[in-house]
């Protein structure tokens, strides 16, 4: 088990995640170490266990940070759900540590890339689907 489970992200999101939350789940610091090794990974866990940041926070992280070379444009991180509902959920789950880990690096005076998030349904206008391939 790894000392500190936040050792490898940057600081800005040690800060938020630190503000946020007393400290990392079980299924966070089980599944940080091989997700951030590139490995296929599997999070089972209950609800309210913090599965969403254990998939998602390494990639955030990377995406936001300034030292990482910037994609030129398109998808970085797909998320393909089994229900739109649960589609919605992950992403309104998604925007509070984005918007939380650019204002911790405004405070800590670090530069941070926001990436785009954008939801795909059946329902999604032609208009809507346009600016997603933007």
């Amino acid at each position: 088990m790894v000392a500190d489970p936040l050792a490898a992200f940057s600081e800005p999101t040690r800060a938020w995640f630190t503000a946020a939350f007393s400290a990392p789940t079980a299924p966070q610091v089980e599944g940080w170490p091989p997700i951030a090794s590139g490995h296929h990974t599997l999070v089972c866990a209950p609800t309210g266990t913090g599965k969403t940041l254990a998939a998602f926070l390494w990639a955030i992280d990377r995406l936001m940070s300034a030292d990482q070379a910037p994609s030129d444009s398109g998808t970085r991180v797909l998320y393909v759900s089994p229900l739109r509902a649960l589609a919605v959920d992950v992403e309104k789950n998604l925007r509070a540590p984005l918007h939380g880990i650019r204002l911790a690096a405004e405070r800590l005076g670090a530069t941070v890339r926001v990436p785009t998030v954008g939801v795909r349904t059946g329902d999604t206008s032609a208009g809507e689907r346009r600016q997603l391939v933007r």
